[in-house]
């Protein structure tokens, strides 16, 4: 009974295959503290620097509203007063504005893709019923997670309006000073104030996205984990799965080919019939007793082996009998039999005396 208990509890770390079926229904690692935290800094510094730039702008829609609007009667706002204000105001705005939001949506794109990736999945899409039940919504609003989503954003805003409170009240004695400044200043001034509130946010914000980041990681790594029993079960799957048997040994073949190709550079010969079979020989006297077999194969094959002897400079000889003889009788790694010694003796003798050994 207890070994049955310890079986069925989830021990193990997930395998790639239920990664891959986690994936595949959308149940991906992210942070959202994280995305919200490099959304918010990213959008915040474009807002005060193009503010900064853009203080001369500023002054300048001030002015014009305080010389004309500053003491406007009824008669001020007229069509072609309103469309005046609007063409003034429009630039101002669209230049404060659209950088702050083309920044935003590319950093949100940038920062999700980085932690999820691209995934589609229609999982989402599906209809369950469950979620129509409302005894089930009720669950999920009192569930954990929503808990403790409800308990960080809390906090969140705890300790930001502490930071915020904690700051501004140092700045008091400075309000007296407001009075003297002109526009311009005072504009700088609130831009010093809000570059330190800046500044103390970016910081909560960094810490927080690294503690959720971590807790988030370590509660996905918990869900994903399996049981042995869990492991027995996808390996039975797997195992028993035509698609993957033919898939895993396509790939045996793949390296195996590339395997083979690396070892032609080493043969002394390729003997041929001359198109449909080649099979490449290596022999050193000191490590083999007779010549071994380094590659060999028909038609597609053949020609490859043949273009990776011309590659490496080695010695082509077509004999049709020895090449398909070689073929039948041997495979990669094996010496050549006993009755072929005599023919192949012959090949070696004749590629040795072409490179004038």
């Amino acid at each position: 009974m207890r070994l049955q208990l310890f079986a069925g509890e989830k021990t193990e770390p997930a395998t790639p295959k239920r990664r891959q079926d986690a994936r595949k229904k959308g149940q991906v690692f992210q942070s959202r503290e994280v995305t919200s935290a490099i959304i918010t800094i990213a959008g915040f510094l474009v807002i005060y620097f193009t503010v900064q730039n853009s203080i001369e702008e500023i002054m300048n829609l001030i002015k014009y509203l305080f010389l004309n609007y500053g003491g406007a009667s009824d008669n001020t706002f007229t069509v072609n007063g309103i469309y005046k204000l609007f063409e003034i105001i429009l630039p101002v705005f669209l230049k404060l504005i659209l950088p702050t939001v083309a920044t935003v949506f590319l950093v949100a794109l940038v920062s999700t893709y980085a932690q999820v990736g691209f995934v589609f999945t229609s999982e989402s899409l599906n209809i369950k019923l469950e979620r129509l039940n409302p005894l089930e919504g009720i669950k999920r609003m009192f569930s954990r997670r929503t808990i403790l989503e409800l308990l960080k954003a809390v906090v969140k805003i705890g300790i930001l309006g502490y930071v915020m409170y904690s700051f501004l009240i140092g700045q008091y004695k400075g309000i007296p000073q407001l009075l003297d400044m002109s526009v311009q200043d005072l504009i700088k001034y609130s831009l010093n104030i809000f570059g330190g509130i800046l500044l103390r946010i970016f910081i909560v914000l960094i810490v927080l996205g690294v503690v959720d980041y971590i807790f988030q990681w370590r509660d996905y790594e918990s869900n994903l984990r399996m049981s042995k029993e869990d492991i027995k079960e996808e390996f039975k799957e797997t195992e028993g799965n035509p698609q993957i048997k033919s898939e895993i040994k396509k790939k045996q073949r793949q390296i195996s080919m590339r395997r083979m190709m690396q070892n032609i550079k080493k043969a002394d010969v390729v003997i041929t019939n001359p198109t449909h079979i080649a099979v490449a020989l290596m022999y050193d006297n000191e490590i083999n007793d007779a010549p071994v077999v380094v590659a060999k194969g028909q038609d597609y094959i053949a020609q490859r082996i043949k273009e990776e002897a011309i590659k490496y400079s080695i010695a082509i000889v077509e004999n049709k009998p020895l090449a398909q003889s070689l073929y039948k009788t041997t495979d990669i790694g094996d010496s050549i039999p006993p009755e072929l010694y005599k023919a192949v003796a012959e090949v070696l003798a004749y590629v040795y005396s072409l490179r004038g050994e």
